[in-house]
């Protein structure tokens, strides 16, 4: 669909119709037809700068917005493109995925194995304030496999309420209350497998205690590493614009337990806020639904896609072909 603007909407066969035939994701390329055909860095970004109120509306329609086709070619252009959009950095405190700067607001993706697949969440659901955009980059494309698949969380919303409407009920009453073992060194081979002196930005046990203090997070110190317990968090959220409910939790990526013997992890658990466990069956309907209705588009040279947080969940499928250089930047 052609716009009269610099970007125009394409269609790929991975994309889902929403209820209200708005495709998931939206899919913008550069628009061949104006003048202006943003085939340039710099006109790439002052398309977005001129643009970005239809492109923040369509975010908030959508969910998500996959970039394809723009001069995106090294970690510095897509720090410009996220400097471009002008949305507020957030700081990566408290945050448990191992990652690395690599660039201004630019990190690594999840430097967990890359054979290994991530479960589904919220980015950061674990804490209070959590990122509210994230960008994604592709600097290197997988050779097969290594896909970003993503879901509407309104849609898991309202099918686990179907499948499962007391445990649901629960879940708004009083929230999810995550766990996390943080060693005192990183562990790549755990998707949060990030030390606690990473987590906090220091080596003194009671500057942690005080940062993750601002955070409503306790710590519980172990002979190696630390239990980083959260206050119960919201489980369920309401966006702003359409009043709908959204699954905003970490628990298909939290929880511990044969549902997810394949995915999990044995330094991670999440329980209901009131103190309750998270029933197995729950669990494994969660990862069917999520596994149904996401959307999983492979990834090419130069994409960067745009998700709004509060609206998206996000995972990794296993690598099956190196290699594959995914990287990040965190919005408030």
């Amino acid at each position: 669909m052609t716009t009269g603007k610099p970007f125009q909407e394409v269609e790929l066969p991975e994309q889902k119709p929403q209820d209200d035939h708005v495709l998931f994701p939206t899919v913008l390329s550069p628009n061949t037809s104006t003048n202006s055909t943003a085939t340039e860095l710099t006109a790439f970004e002052e398309a977005i700068k001129a643009h970005k109120p239809w492109l923040e509306s369509l975010l908030l329609k959508s969910g998500a917005i996959l970039f394809r086709g723009f001069p995106v070619v090294s970690p510095s252009d897509f720090n410009c493109v996220v400097e471009a959009f002008g949305f507020p950095e957030l700081s990566y405190m408290g945050g448990a995925a191992p990652r690395t700067q690599v660039v201004g607001r630019v990190y690594t993706a999840n430097e967990s194995r890359l054979d290994k697949e991530i479960p589904f969440h919220h980015e950061m659901a674990y804490l209070p304030d959590p990122p509210t955009k994230l960008f994604f980059f592709c600097d290197e494309e997988p050779g097969m496999g290594g896909e970003t698949p993503i879901v509407l969380s309104h849609i898991i919303y309202e099918k686990m309420k179907d499948k499962h409407p007391d445990f649901v009920a629960k879940m708004e009453e009083h929230g999810l209350m995550y766990t996390n073992i943080a060693g005192d060194n990183d562990d790549s081979s755990s998707h949060t497998g990030r030390s606690w002196k990473s987590v906090y930005k220091t080596d003194d046990k009671n500057i942690a205690e005080e940062r993750a203090a601002k955070q409503g997070t306790k710590l519980k110190w172990m002979d190696n590493g630390v239990k980083i317990i959260s206050s119960p968090l919201p489980a369920i959220r309401i966006e702003e614009e359409s009043g709908r409910k959204t699954w905003f939790n970490s628990l298909a990526s939290g929880y511990c337990g044969p549902a997810t013997e394949k995915t999990g992890n044995h330094n991670t658990s999440v329980e209901v806020g009131n103190g309750d466990p998270v029933s197995d069956d729950v669990v494994k309907d969660l990862l069917k639904v999520l596994k149904e209705e996401c959307v999983a588009i492979p990834w090419k040279k130069g994409d960067v896609l745009l998700v709004n947080n509060l609206m998206v969940l996000h995972s990794r499928r296993p690598l099956v072909k190196p290699p594959r250089r995914i990287l990040v930047s965190l919005c408030k």
